[in-house]
């Protein structure tokens, strides 16, 4: 890229990751532009695909991250892919990916946490609520550890036994979770204490507790949607948020996602399309 269409792009991912937290729909229109200028260059789509997870547009979010997976050949943000599928009504699509990215593949200790707690969302989306719990049952799940994922990891296993029905168990891990919460990521001893008084506890909130809040997708996305169709739909600026508020993620049916030659091309096409603003 020129030196001077890098530095502005540049200033509008600044700006979106600045905004995320108090402006998420300003941040979304840096990210947007920057794709515009840029769709070729993977951190721009994953900055997108980032601020639109963040902000509820789960169909953005999933478009988005499917594609930086394609350009960079790796599983970084697989648990956000599947918790977007998850988010858009289709949990099994998240349980496939969850598998599909765990046989055979090393991925990195803090994206594998993620995914299970993504995998055992979509198993309670699907009435499992036994398999949700067990599937978060591990050598991580220690109260004695204080890894970065542990408060997460904690609250998840909570949230999962609240919901079947295990309200003393719940209560000690909301507990354990607000120990190794830091960071304040969570809201674990507010949830210890609703289920203390007896209060219904908010089972929704699990998979990302500061950004979901268990509302239903308003829309979805064709299993078999490229990326093409919402580049095209960016290049002439009329790409709007697709969904509301939930929890979860994956890619196709089978848990993998279709790599064609057609739709390479199609992608390529489109950035030629953008050579002058390049």
């Amino acid at each position: 890229m020129p030196k001077q269409l890098a530095e502005t792009v540049g200033k509008h991912l600044v700006a979106a990751g600045g905004l995320i937290d108090t402006d998420p729909e300003a941040a979304l229109e840096h990210a947007r532009y920057a794709k515009a200028k840029a769709s070729r260059v993977p951190i721009v789509r994953e900055a997108l695909g980032l601020v639109s997870y963040h902000a509820g547009n789960w169909a953005e979010a999933l478009s988005e991250l499917r594609a930086v997976r394609r350009m960079t050949r790796t599983d970084t943000h697989i648990a956000v892919i599947a918790d977007a599928e998850r988010a858009l009504g289709r949990p099994e699509r998240a349980l496939d990916l969850a598998k599909e990215a765990t046989a055979g593949n090393q991925l990195p200790r803090e994206v594998e946490i993620e995914l299970r707690i993504v995998a055992a969302g979509a198993r309670r989306d699907m009435g499992q609520l036994d398999a949700a719990v067990v599937s978060l049952q591990g050598a991580d799940l220690d109260p004695k550890k204080r890894d970065p994922w542990s408060a997460r990891l904690f609250y998840a296993y909570a949230d999962n036994l609240a919901a079947a029905g295990r309200t003393e168990e719940a209560i000690r891990w909301f507990l354990t979770s607000a120990e190794a919460d830091e960071e304040d990521e969570t809201d674990a001893a507010e949830r210890a204490a609703r289920l203390t008084n007896g209060d219904e506890p908010d089972t929704d909130e699990f998979a990302d507790a500061d950004d979901l809040d268990g509302e239903q997708a308003a829309g979805s996305v064709d299993s078999d949607e490229t990326d093409a169709d919402d580049s095209a739909t960016d290049a002439v600026g009329t790409e709007t948020a697709v969904g509301t508020e939930t929890a979860a993620g994956t890619e196709t049916a089978a848990g993998t996602e279709p790599e064609t030659e057609a739709e390479t091309e199609t992608e390529t096409g489109e950035s030629r399309g953008k050579a002058s603003d390049d």
